[in-house]
């Protein structure tokens, strides 16, 4: 049976553990050539690597800041001459940071908006460079904090608003080129991220399972399953979405 990303090129941004790892892994063992973009954890990205190849699959590891114009560019450069082509982006690097109002600093608004916003921004501005003829996909992660937005939460949560409408906006400008744009809102995940801030145990995580119509926190494969639909032909007519991965959670 042909593989649903057969002799295809991504490029996952942020993906040497959590979301991003199992979104790269899923979309090569679908066939899709794969560049895992990471910013500091490169024994992360070598094992993501490692294991995409054991099973047969095709993969590089690529160091690039993407809330930098310079290192994006580099990054798809790398891909290009690795791989020959681009068809899929996946802009799921992020910072994910909570602040009470009062501890809000000039600070921590430039480094959350910097690499989710703009990062996101000038990550899909070098891509369009780089989608051949037949158009591309741009898959945006995005989190259930847009429309949820909890306490502590407003700048992450204002990043989070500004990917669900750059999501939009682009799926209109881009359509005439047969890009298609969207994103996937996940809920609370089990990442390496959410276990060292300590939420995936205690209160906070039982808080969230009670309110949970399927009763349980997501995995990152939960999330990656979907992203190689929105890669895919499956999704061919669907674009300017955003679609809720949250077991329920609204």
């Amino acid at each position: 049976m042909k593989k649903k990303l057969e002799g295809k090129v991504a490029i996952v941004t942020g993906a040497s553990k959590g979301i991003g790892a199992s979104i790269a892994k899923h979309m090569a063992l679908e066939g899709a050539s794969v560049v895992v973009n990471y910013a500091s954890s490169k024994e992360g990205a070598d094992a993501v690597v490692a294991e995409i190849e054991k099973a047969g699959g095709k993969a590089i590891a690529v160091k690039a800041d993407v809330s930098k114009k310079a290192e994006i560019e580099r990054l798809f450069a790398q891909a290009k001459k690795s791989f020959g082509q681009l068809d899929i982006l996946v802009n799921n690097a992020g910072r994910y940071e909570f602040a009470p109002l009062e501890a809000v600093t000039e600070d921590h608004f430039h480094k959350l908006f910097d690499l989710n916003v703009l990062g996101l921004i000038l990550s899909a501005q070098e891509a369009v460079k780089h989608f051949g003829p037949d158009g591309g996909n741009i898959i945006n992660i995005s989190s259930i904090v847009a429309t949820l937005a909890p306490p502590n939460g407003a700048v992450y949560s204002a990043t989070k608003a500004a990917v669900d409408a750059v999501t939009k906006s682009l799926a209109k400008e881009l359509g005439p080129k047969q890009i298609r744009v969207n994103s996937i809102n996940p809920g609370m995940v089990e990442t390496e991220g959410v276990i060292a801030a300590g939420m995936s145990e205690g209160d906070f995580r039982n808080k969230i399972e009670a309110d949970t119509p399927l009763g349980r926190i997501g995995q990152p494969q939960d999330i990656a399953t979907a992203a190689v639909f929105f890669a895919s032909s499956d999704s061919s007519w669907i674009t300017g979405e955003t679609l809720v991965i949250a077991g329920g959670l609204r």
